[in-house]
């Protein structure tokens, strides 16, 4: 067989660059691999990843906004009640209207344990001028749903499961169920850094689908992507333009809101070194906080102990000028510092890992760790304080 150059060139590269999933394979939902893998399941199913959504027929204690007295913002009842959504820091509720579902017009503060108004205003999320204004109008289907469920079809608007199941970050996993191997199955662990993070980012992203709209509709998550695959060839982040604070960017690039853990860790060093988030996280379930693999400091110094050349000079005392135990020694407080938004004033963590100078908040506008925690003092008293501390380059903070 006589073939062109051109071809086999062609065919070299079809054979060796890296597989990626299409949306060809069955489902088969997360109870299937409990058989096999029982362990990990009981863990999974405990775990808000979860429980994103409860079904409130199935589960009424699942409904922690209070309804027992009246409120100006709640223009609805217990019973219209479908789905709720969210549990740790906020929730809120989905009403269903013919095949679609759509979010009441409040939420329930959960750390404040106060009702508060829910509606996307112009000028922030960047779907807000292609939908009408009228709550009832946005359906959460194109807008939620994809990030929420397991295979979501755009065309009937059915799910194989509500929740990230298993099959969310593991690929479509009915050939595996009837015939386990580990060629038929998604392990994001065996993935490159970059397809492995790609799995968690799908969704801990603000961005929007390259091909918007798709069949007519503006959708807010990565319409076919599935693990496995490239999500820049489905999903571009949010653009952010330095000097310009935004709905979703402080001005200098970190996430001014939640769910942009992604748009926050590809900007940041450990994402350049390799670093996968489950490194960190085990979304299967584990007993610390945010399903850390190990709690606190332990986490980041697995990595970045004393006697590392990534790690701090000193002990942790001495590195962190804060009582060795106190809430100010703990690495997160200073290279994680709660600023982005999810509800009022309950923030998350930024996952730049970047230490915010007072120089840096006082050009862009953006909190820093220090006057964070020490409420009531400036950027000036911070830059003070810090100019004391002989193992922080002066030069550093001037930054």
């Amino acid at each position: 067989m006589n073939l062109g150059r051109g071809k086999l060139v062609l065919i070299a590269l079809l054979l060796f660059m890296p597989a990626a999933r299409a949306q060809t394979g069955e489902f088969a939902g997360s109870q299937a691999c409990a058989p096999c893998h029982a362990a990990t399941y009981e863990r999974w199913r405990k775990t808000r990843m979860a429980n994103i959504l409860q079904d409130v027929k199935v589960h009424p204690e699942a409904i922690l906004g209070d309804f027992s007295k009246p409120n100006p913002a709640v223009t609805f009842r217990k019973e219209d009640i479908v789905f709720t959504y969210g549990s740790k820091w906020k929730q809120r509720y989905f009403a269903k209207a013919g095949s679609d579902y759509f979010v009441l017009p409040a939420q329930w503060d959960v750390r404040n344990a106060v009702w508060r108004p829910y509606y996307v205003k112009p000028g922030s999320d960047w779907w807000v001028p292609h939908y009408p204004a009228d709550q009832m109008q946005r359906p959460t289907g194109p807008l939620c749903d994809g990030c929420h469920s397991v295979n979501y079809n755009i065309q009937t608007k059915q799910v194989t499961e509500w929740n990230v199941g298993c099959e969310k970050c593991h690929g479509a996993g009915a050939a595996h169920v009837k015939q386990p191997s580990r060629d038929n199955i998604v392990n994001p662990g065996r993935l490159d850094f970059v397809r492995a993070n790609d799995v968690c980012i799908q969704c801990h992203s603000q961005g929007q689908p390259l091909g918007n709209p798709i069949e007519g509709k503006y959708y807010d998550w990565p319409v076919g992507f599935e693990p496995g695959n490239r999500l820049s060839d489905f999903w571009k982040l949010e653009e952010h333009r330095l000097g310009e604070t935004t709905f979703t960017h402080f001005a200098e690039g970190s996430a001014h809101k939640n769910r942009m853990q992604g748009n926050d860790f590809v900007q940041s060093i450990m994402h350049t070194r390799g670093v996968k988030c489950f490194q960190c996280h085990d979304v299967h379930g584990t007993q610390y906080s945010a399903d850390l693999v190990r709690p606190g400091n332990e986490m980041c110094l697995t990595c970045h102990g004393p006697q590392s050349p990534n790690g701090p000079r000193g002990s942790m005392a001495e590195h962190s000028h804060h009582k060795a135990g106190s809430a100010g020694s703990e690495c997160a407080a200073c290279h994680m510092p709660a600023i982005a938004q999810t509800i009022a004033d309950v923030n998350v963590r930024s996952h730049t890992f970047r230490f915010i100078t007072p120089a840096i908040s006082e050009r862009y506008q953006i909190p820093n760790a220090c006057v964070t925690c020490h409420k009531g003092k400036t950027n000036a008293w911070a830059a003070g304080e810090l100019k004391r501390w002989p193992n922080v380059s002066g030069w550093r903070m001037a930054q």
